[in-house]
């Protein structure tokens, strides 16, 4: 690996972590830059995930007296974001790298478009109704599948799916959001660790510079209008689907 592949993974790391403390979206900054690096798409998926997990982590404990106060309509949603991510991962190992190579770009356009719809997709009534009700459960359990399978815009879907089958406070909802992105991100990545299709030597450049970008992302959201972070974003999401439609 050169010197430069490693500065590359290195500042999409850290960019990867400061973007999700401000915007969200730091999946597409680590999967481009492991596709410029060489690596298979379905490693670079599968590492990916592995990535972004510190950074849930520590949103769910910045997040714990909202999680502790309402622990109890997040069990069921926790069990059924097992059962999907569980099927969206190995649905995800079932594939070979060409099968999955023809989805990319139709992932990321998919992913780019509900990144740029975000502001419009956040919850903007405070009623609350029961986290059990039917339409939060099929809602949760489809998203968890998809956050399995291919996670780019998994928080933005969960939040817009929660904020519309079971309200409540944009707080709540996203403590809720970032507890069960914990879940199905824990779950994937057994899957893909026993699947043996993470790129390790990515991972450990990776992993670390993605939790400097996270702490150092709190200052810089201070400070840095979002509108910038999520024009990043949505460039670098563009440009990922251009290559992946131009190179399927």
């Amino acid at each position: 690996m050169s010197i430069a592949i490693i500065l590359l993974l290195f500042a999409s790391g850290f960019l990867s972590g400061a973007v999700n403390a401000i915007a969200g979206g730091g999946t597409f900054l680590t999967f481009g830059a492991m596709t410029v690096a060489g690596i298979a798409p379905i490693s670079a998926n599968a590492t990916s995930s592995i990535v972004q997990f510190p950074g849930y982590v520590t949103s769910v404990i910045a997040y714990w007296p909202e999680i502790r106060a309402h622990w109890k309509g997040a069990v069921l949603l926790a069990v059924l974001s097992i059962l999907g991510s569980t099927g969206g991962a190995l649905l995800l190992l079932s594939l070979d790298n060409p099968s999955f190579r023809q989805l990319v770009p139709w992932l990321l356009l998919a992913a780019t478009t509900l990144f740029a719809a975000g502001p419009w997709l956040r919850p903007r009534s405070s009623e609350e109704h029961p986290k059990s009700n039917v339409a939060s459960l099929i809602g949760q359990f489809l998203t968890s599948i998809y956050g399995g399978f291919f996670g780019a815009g998994m928080g933005i879907m969960m939040l817009a799916v929660l904020g519309l089958t079971a309200g409540g406070t944009y707080h709540h909802l996203n403590a809720l959001k970032n507890l069960l992105a914990v879940v199905i991100a824990a779950v994937a990545i057994i899957v893909f660790v026993g699947g043996g299709v993470v790129a390790w030597h990515a991972a450990l450049i990776m992993i670390p510079a993605s939790a400097l970008g996270g702490y150092c992302g709190v200052y810089l959201a201070r400070r840095v209008p979002q509108w910038i972070i999520r024009a990043l974003v949505i460039t670098v999401g563009l440009l990922l689907t251009g290559y992946y439609f131009l190179t399927a």
